[in-house]
């Protein structure tokens, strides 16, 4: 493991005025023999684009975590070096300069691992299945890349919420059946970027049915029914999402969870399944 040039240097003492010096503390060395595998910044907002399918760019504000390694030998690192490369890379964040910011903190720190997480809302406009209206829907997407030396691992998380109705209860009850909502997440390596609204359409197409933030009456029935006639149950979620990405040509690894929040149980349906 290399070790850090900027911890190695002793204690910086600078001029703060007359008479008044600011000790470097981080700088100081460290005897407990422990090494950090990650230290950093956690909850930074952040405005920034992310690349959309429909309209080439999207305006989002993101949650934001930037990690180094620290050696054993030193008490601390400088936190507001991560600012510093975030903010040399102006609002523009997207998969193909996520390693550019990893090698960026690699070399501000002269630390052997980076890492960078970008939480954020990501937004579509749909449909309403029979009146057409157009509605937003907001979703849930993820970043979360690696960089160890000069090699990157990178990791796309997309949440989606879906309406999911009970084969069982539907099997044994006379006038209905039982549904919810659930959540899906799905995480994916790829060996070329993949759309996050493609993603999206496999996670609310291996469901009952998919949420819309606009209904009206007839989109409502026809919302129903389809759930209706498409009963699955958590376990159903997850494998109906797991062959779509199974089929997918640039996934090569993926880990799908569903939660079903119940409505008529007090307790959550849960099933996960990973490729590995």
């Amino acid at each position: 493991m290399s070790k850090s040039l900027i911890h190695a240097e002793p204690p910086v003492r600078r001029t703060a005025g007359a008479g008044h010096t600011l000790h470097d503390k981080q700088s100081e060395r460290d005897d407990r023999q422990l090494r950090i595998d990650k230290v950093g910044v956690r909850g930074l907002r952040f405005p920034i684009q992310v690349k959309d399918k429909a309209h080439a760019v999207q305006n989002t504000v993101a949650t934001i975590g930037m990690f180094v390694d620290l050696p054993k030998e030193f008490k601390g690192t400088h936190m507001s070096r991560f600012l510093e490369v975030l903010n040399a890379h102006g609002n523009v964040i997207h998969v193909e300069n996520l390693e550019d910011i990893l090698f960026a903190m690699q070399d501000k720190f002269q630390a052997a691992t980076s890492h960078l997480e970008v939480e954020f809302p990501y937004f579509m406009v749909k449909k309403a299945p029979v009146s057409g209206l157009e509605s937003v829907m907001d979703y849930v997407a993820r970043f979360d890349a690696a960089a160890c030396k000069r090699e990157i691992d990178f990791v796309l998380t997309v949440k989606a919420r879906v309406t999911t109705l009970c084969p069982c209860s539907k099997a044994i009850a006379a006038y209905g059946a039982h549904n919810q909502r659930g959540e899906v997440t799905v995480k994916i390596r790829s060996r070329k970027p993949v759309w996050i609204e493609d993603l999206i359409a496999i996670i609310e197409s291996s469901a009952s049915s998919e949420l819309y933030a606009l209904l009206k009456r007839q989109d409502e029935k026809a919302v129903t029914e389809r759930a209706y006639e498409n009963p699955v149950f958590v376990e159903d979620l997850v494998r109906n999402v797991a062959l779509k990405l199974n089929a997918h040509p640039e996934v090569t690894w993926y880990s799908v969870e569903a939660e079903n929040h119940e409505s008529i149980h007090n307790h959550n349906a849960y099933a996960c399944i990973e490729k590995g």
